[in-house]
Order: structure tokens, then C-alpha cells, then sequence
């Protein structure tokens, strides 16, 4: 999955600095389309990547366990933004449930770490996208070559960040159409798949192939999480368009799971399928075709090169749709923040004629390129393939200040906005918020060991202390806590409040 648009619709006219939360909005995305954009985030050019990435994690064809657990995982965590989206339905998803929730003890400091870390992690979303572009490009280019590679994925961004380099209007064409070139590529790949189907090469597992008593399988499974749950990345889209859902309290939690189970049955279908025509072992020869362009091994088995190549040539369509959606949204969430006073003022300027996000846009591009090109650097084994490095970089990244700190933002509000008109309420409360905090610190947890090297959990670490340093730098100048009076806003609660009657004449 490459989640090109998990972010807050941000392409109406700029609003005041001082504006309330759903100003500018109106509510007309009823369930079907909120279900609809979360699916379209959700499966992008990952599952054509990340199946090999799967079977390696695993060992074979068990890797179903890790497409099963990352639903889990997905559910139990969207059950997170469902209460959140609910309760605080305004437009921007994680930056608006921080805010709320952390401004009593340190003011605007979550909110700023969030963008802080979004600038990191939306642009490796976006190099895994570029990755997988040059990946499936070498199966129409076979003798590409590694520096070969390196030029292409540069090339490609500097034309996304051209293309952008102007004032954007009708995107959401451009992702209906990213959307159907997706939907053809992947049922073209099912339907594929069971045309030629071999039951006893996709379920007959190795011996020994699930041993909970042995590390080496926990080890296999936490990146195999790591992979299915990026994969499922999405199913929180329509809470970043929170004041234009209609009955969010209703809609918010159904379009969640819906999506979930939807791309859960795809996701299941597409690897089952493929593990029944192409051999297992083949995924994890770096010489073999299917290592590197899974799909385009299904259909030319199958149906032929013609119709492989036709399917490559959608798969590379749909790779760069996905990177230009996704630093089209990716450059706005700075101004934002700027915007509403949480982020550098230099990140909130508009270019003069276009009425773009420069500075966003230059520093996003330039982060994904960075990304990319260091993953390719960096996973250049069999054991660490760039993609890998950039997947496990992306969600140790995000574990810490989205994952996690929205988990106890739901018990947070619930302690000081009791309250807070909540139309949806975790079910079994606080069951999945456990469940969640427990797969994500899984994912964090064996992140290092799973990638012996790379020390995901040191950059991570490294990066969010950053954060820190450059809040403090950020608070001195704007004289905000803790140099400064702490701004309790509590914009929901007031919103709820019915208008005080007017004395009597």
C-alpha cells in the first residue's frame, strides 16, 4: 500500500489563521464514499511489492498469518480513530485528537511532534512508492542497473514536484482514476492467479513452519506485522475529513471496518492466488522475476508476456499516481500547522501566483528523494531489500507519536473532557486499546532485531528527540509552554455548548 492521500483535504481556499474547526467544510461524505476513500488509500502499488516481502518474512507460505494478524492489528486500532473521529469529528485526524488531548500538560507540543514526524514519515510512504516504481520497471528493463535505478526514481520525483509546481485542482478525478487503474491491475492479477491454480503449492506449508516456542518465528511474525500493517495503512483517510462526513458517529466506525474487511478478503485472494502459481521459493531469489515483480510473473504464466507487460505498465501508472496524490497532500500538513500557529511560520507561506505550500513541497520532495535513495543504499542484501528498510523506518517513526500517543489520547479525553459528546464508544473498552498498544509495540519492539543494521528504533528515537529540540527552539520564538502560558481551547466542548439565552428586554 502506498497511502497517497492519509491526510486532511487541504485544497479550498485558505482559511483565516483564527478559524473554527469545520469552517470552510459542509458534511456530504456519507458512508459508501467514506468506505470508498479509505479502501483507495489502503490498496495502492503495496500489495504488488510487499507479497514477496511477506513470504521472506516468514519462510514460505504461512505468510497468510501476517496479512490475517495486520487486519487484527488495523481493527483494533481503528477502533481508536473510530472514537476519536466520532467525539471529534473536525478536519485533520491525528494533529485535532493530540491537541485535544495534550494541550493540558504540554500545550502545543504533541501536535508539533505529530507534523514533526509526518515530515518524516508521509515522505517515506511516498519512497516506497517511488521503490516500487523502479522495481516493476525492471521487469519491462531488465538490465537496469543499480545507479540506472537511482537516476529513474530522482527523475521521477523531480517531475512530481514540477507537476506540482502549479495550482492543483481536480484531484479528486485523479483518484478515481488512480483508484480504477488499481482495481483492474488487482483483479487482473486474482483472477490470474486462479486461472492456474495449484492448491497444493499454496497451502502445503514447510515443517516446522509456525513454532511459538522458537525466536526465530517471533522475529519472522513482528516483521511480518510490520508489513501487513503498512499495507492496511488508510483505513484512518476519512478521519482526516472528519467536518465533511455526515453523522461521523455513525459513519466514522463503519467506514473503518468495512474498509478493513474488504481489503482484508483482497489482500487474502491476491496472496493465496499467487502462492498457488508462483513457487514460494522463487519469491526469495533476487535473480528470480517474482522477487522483484510479482505480478507480472502471475500474468506472464498464465496469460502470456503481452498481458504482463499490459499489467506492468498499469502497476507503474498507479506508483506514480500514488506519489503525486501523495506530496500533493503531504505538503500541506506543515502549513497547516503553521497555519493554526503549531508549526514554523515558514512552513504557512503560499506561493505568490499558484497558492501552493513551497517550502512543504520542497521539503517533502527532498525527504523522498533522501529516503529513497538512502534505502537503496542501505538494503541492498537479500535480507534487507530497500523496501523493507523503508517500511520498518516508516512505522517505527509513526509508533511513537501516532500510534501510541492516540492510544492513551482516547483514555486522556475520556479523564478530562468526560463530558464531550461521544456518539461512538470503544466496544469492550479498553480491550482493543491494549490490543493495539500491544501490536504496535511489537512492531517496535523486535523492529531492530528483524533488521539487524538498520536500528530502526535508534533513528526513531533519534528523530522524535529532534523534534523535541526543535519545539523548544519553535516555543522560545513564539513564546509558547514552556516559555509561556499554556492555551486551553477545548473547541469541541465549546461547539456543544447551546447559545446563552439573551437577557430580557
Amino acid at each position: 500500500m502506498v497511502n497517497v492521500l492519509n491526510l486532511r483535504r487541504t485544497l479550498h481556499s485558505p482559511a483565516p489563521p483564527e478559524r473554527p474547526v469545520s469552517a470552510g467544510f459542509s458534511r456530504r461524505i456519507g458512508l459508501f464514499q467514506a468506505t470508498a476513500i479509505n479502501m483507495s488509500q489502503m490498496c495502492g502499488i503495496g500489495p504488488f511489492v510487499t507479497i514477496p516481502l511477506m513470504v521472506a518474512a516468514f519462510g514460505g507460505p504461512q505468510a497468510v498469518i501476517g496479512w490475517i494478524a495486520g487486519a487484527l492489528l488495523a481493527l483494533v486500532d481503528g477502533l481508536v480513530w473510530a472514537e476519536l473521529g466520532a467525539s471529534l469529528p473536525g478536519a485533520g485526524g491525528t494533529y485535532v485528537y493530540l491537541r485535544e488531548a495534550f494541550q493540558y500538560r504540554t500545550g502545543r507540543l504533541m501536535p508539533f511532534l505529530f507534523v514533526w514526524t509526518a515530515m518524516l514519515f508521509i515522505p517515506l510512504i511516498m519512497s516506497t512508492g517511488v521503490q516500487g516504481l523502479v522495481q516493476y520497471l525492471t521487469y519491462l528493463w531488465p538490465s537496469m542497473t543499480t545507479m540506472q535505478g537511482d537516476v529513474v526514481g530522482v527523475a521521477v520525483l523531480a517531475l512530481v514536484v514540477l507537476l506540482l509546481w502549479r495550482k492543483v485542482e481536480n484531484i479528486g478525478r485523479l483518484t478515481v482514476a488512480l483508484w480504477g487503474v488499481m482495481i483492474v491491475s488487482v483483479g487482473a492479477v486474482i483472477l490470474a492467479s486462479f486461472t492456474d491454480f495449484h492448491p497444493s503449492m499454496a497451502f502445503e506449508w514447510p515443517a516446522h513452519a509456525v513454532e511459538l516456542t522458537h525466536g526465530q518465528f517471533w522475529i519472522g511474525f513482528a516483521a511480518g506485522l510490520t508489513i501487513g500493517v503498512y499495507d492496511y495503512l488508510g483505513y484512518n483517510t476519512a478521519s482526516y475529513l472528519g467536518a465533511e462526513i455526515k453523522n461521523p458517529g455513525r459513519t466514522m466506525p463503519r467506514a473503518i471496518i468495512l474498509s478493513i474487511l474488504a481489503i482484508m478478503t483482497i489482500y487474502l485472494l491476491m496472496q493465496i492466488g499467487v502462492l498457488g502459481v508462483v513457487h514460494w521459493q522463487d519469491m526469495l531469489d533476487p535473480d528470480n522475476v517474482a522477487s522483484k515483480s510479482v505480478a507480472a510473473a502471475v500474468l506472464e504464466h498464465t496469460w502470456g508476456k503481452a498481458a504482463a507487460d499490459t499489467v506492468t505498465g498499469l502497476i507503474l501508472i498507479t506508483a506514480f499516481a500514488s506519489v503525486y496524490a501523495g506530496l500533493l497532500g503531504g505538503s500541506r500538513v506543515p502549513y497547516d500547522a503553521a497555519r493554526d500557529g503549531m508549526f514554523f511560520r515558514a512552513f504557512g507561506r503560499l506561493h505568490p501566483r499558484h497558492g501552493f505550500p513551497v517550502l512543504g513541497l520542497l521539503t517533502m520532495g527532498a525527504v523522498t528523494a533522501a529516503g529513497f535513495l538512502i534505502a537503496r543504499h542501505l538494503g541492498n542484501s537479500a535480507a534487507h531489500p530497500p523496501l523493507t528498510v523503508l517500511i520498518t523506518l516508516l512505522t517505527t517513526v509513526m509508533v511513537i507519536v501516532q500510534a501510541l500517543a492516540q492510544i492513551a489520547a482516547v483514555t486522556v479525553l475520556r479523564r478530562r473532557q468526560p463530558t464531550l459528546a461521544r456518539p461512538y464508544r470503544m466496544w469492550l473498552y479498553p480491550v482493543p486499546s491494549v490490543v493495539a498498544a500491544i501490536g504496535w509495540l511489537v512492531i517496535y519492539g523486535w523492529a531492530d532485531r528483524a533488521n539487524p543494521g538498520i536500528h530502526p528504533i535508534e533513528w526513531s528515537i533519534a528523530w522524535v528527540a529532534l523534534g523535541g529540540a526543535a519545539y523548544l527552539v519553535w516555543a522560545k520564538l513564539e513564546r509558547a509552554w514552556p516559555f509561556g502560558e499554556k492555551e486551553i481551547r477545548e473547541e469541541f466542548l465549546t461547539a456543544q455548548q447551546p447559545p446563552a439565552a439573551e437577557p430580557p428586554a
